[in-house]
């Protein structure tokens, strides 16, 4: 699967335009694109809806929620997807080595993501979201 870059507008224009939880941002591109409803098509391995969460450090992340992160002005964008959260098309295990993808440094990644849970309307510094 081809990776494509998009903007924070352009990201936050997707997430707005998505219909529900279960609705992707690909869905979006392809309802646009007036393209067939791919999700409509039995396909090994096509889950839409559900999913197991992401559950690290003892706090559980639900399918679905979106992080963001803002690095040296750009804007990367994260998704909670089958028990990881998947950066740049990458899944990782802990918030800490999906920023140090991107920074290439060491760096606290519960201090460096944020984290809108499903049905929520504010984000979160997911290190507020620790015990």
């Amino acid at each position: 699967m081809a990776t494509i870059e998009v903007d924070f507008e352009v990201f936050k224009e997707l997430t707005v335009r998505r219909e529900s939880e279960s609705m992707t941002e690909n869905d979006v591109i392809r309802l646009l694109l007036g393209l067939d409803d791919q999700a409509s098509k039995p396909t090994a391995g096509n889950e839409t809806t559900g999913g197991n969460p992401w559950v690290c450090k003892g706090v559980a992340f639900p399918h679905g929620t979106e992080f963001r992160a803002t690095y040296k002005g750009q804007m990367y964008a994260g998704l909670v997807a089958k028990g990881a959260l998947v950066v740049q098309g990458k899944r990782f295990t802990s918030p800490s080595s999906a920023a140090v993808s991107i920074t290439g440094n060491p760096v606290n990644g519960w201090r460096f993501w944020e984290c809108l849970l499903p049905g929520e309307k504010h984000w979160k510094v997911i290190a507020e979201l620790r015990n």
